[in-house]
């Protein structure tokens, strides 16, 4: 191919017009990042121009560097998810004090050994087949039909059926609508600038968490293996473990999947990818899925309590100080979108953490995404070129994502 030729990361370049086309994926991302955090977001993006780690007054250590930011999640003996500023004074009045989300040392590698049987590839594969099958399986005969779908609802609904799954409810179309508004309404409370939650909100998120929890506690004691709690019952989980391990899945796995697969959909039609994406080998589909999740940064921020004097690259931290690990600048500033491009051995799955606190859900949230493109290949199989006809942004979110993201099976593709 002929043509000027923009420059990406080293080893690679973007020729002219797919170079078009990344600037489009870029600017769409803005938008959804700006609209879910209008002023943290860009004051996030800004202090990485003041130097990669910055002491923000009134919000805490800034970390904008990768191998900065993996030392300190690497860093247990010196930095924690529970203390003040870290994720357990957001979960623990809601939670209780015994999740995978708000622990240290023993009692966190005890129960996280225990929950790890729900998360291997086979126990995932299992889940994910029996839950969204009904969902999924109408999408590409639907598309083909010459219909529009809007895949943030078909997510929602799917992501939905997951939490039913999970919590034991019957995956009814009223049910699994309640459960992801549910989950939404609690995520929903959270916001990087506030520490934790009002007494109000904690009380909205135990009352939400009681409802939802109301048919996995009666799950749990049957002890019925065919539903997630019966599992956590056969695992050795206690019964309050199970609860808490039902409420930590549902609030922090719910968001981040319906928010990454349209970004991820979206990313892929504006770059040229998707075609690629949807009928390509496992491999290239890993890179593709990789990248993306490196570009969404779909956890945007994570956050440590400092538990000994220490530094933080140069900045000299203190007992009790807050560390805001500023993911998206992390892992976007490695680079434009290049699934043909290595990702850096720093940046890589730095958006599910590292060391004993690495996200436990990827393996679900990766097959989650799996059965969303699975579901979309046939359109491309069949010769067709699948579009992206109209999309909305929204607003006011934890977890930037599109609103609304409506596809459609356009004219047949050319060769590939």
């Amino acid at each position: 191919m002929t043509g000027t030729t923009t420059a990406t990361r080293p080893g690679g370049h973007v020729p002219s017009d797919a170079a078009q086309g990344l600037r489009r994926a870029m600017v769409w991302e803005e938008r959804v990042q700006r609209a879910a955090h209008p002023v943290v977001y860009p004051a996030i993006r800004g202090m990485r121009r003041l130097g990669p780690v910055v002491r923000v007054p009134g919000l805490g250590v800034v970390v904008s560097d990768a191998a900065t930011a993996r030392e300190v999640l690497l860093d247990t003996e010196r930095f924690t998810k529970v203390g003040p500023g870290s994720p357990a004074e957001l979960w623990t009045p809601v939670l209780g004090p015994s999740v995978l989300l708000n622990m240290e040392g023993a009692d966190h590698a005890n129960l996280r050994r225990a929950l790890s049987g729900l998360f291997t590839p086979r126990a995932v594969r299992e889940l994910t087949g029996a839950t969204v099958g009904a969902v999924l399986d109408d999408l590409a005969p639907r598309l083909l039909a010459g219909r529009h779908v809007d895949l943030v609802a078909q997510t929602a609904a799917m992501a939905g059926t997951v939490i039913c799954a999970m919590t034991g409810l019957p995956p009814t179309d009223a049910a699994v609508r309640e459960a992801m508004t549910a989950a939404q309404s609690v995520v929903g409370l959270v916001r990087l600038h506030r520490r934790s939650l009002t007494p109000a909100q904690v009380r909205h998120a135990r009352a939400v968490l009681a409802r939802l929890s109301e048919p996995a506690r009666a799950a749990y004691r049957d002890g019925d293996e065919s539903t997630v709690p019966g599992r956590m019952r056969g695992l050795g989980l206690t019964e309050t473990e199970a609860m808490g391990a039902v409420g930590a899945f549902v609030l922090t796995g719910t968001e981040t999947i319906q928010s990454f697969v349209p970004r991820l959909v979206a990313l892929a039609a504006d770059t040229g990818w998707l075609d690629r994406l949807l009928t390509g080998d496992a491999a290239l589909r890993g890179r593709a899925v990789e990248e993306a999740l490196r570009i969404t940064a779909p956890t945007p921020a994570m956050l440590r309590s400092v538990r000994a004097d220490a530094h933080v690259g140069t900045v000299r931290v203190r007992a009790g100080d807050r560390v805001v690990i500023a993911t998206i600048s992390c892992c976007r500033d490695a680079g434009p979108f290049d699934p043909d491009t290595p990702t850096s051995p720093a940046v890589r799955h730095l958006w599910f953490g590292a060391g004993p606190h690495f996200c436990l859900g990827m393996p679900l949230a990766m097959a989650q995404v799996d059965a969303v493109l699975d579901a979309l290949a046939p359109v491309a199989r069949a010769g067709r070129a699948l579009e992206v006809t109209d999309r909305a942004v929204a607003r006011g979110v934890l977890i930037p994502a599109y609103r609304s993201l409506e596809l459609a099976a356009g004219a047949a593709a050319g060769p590939r």
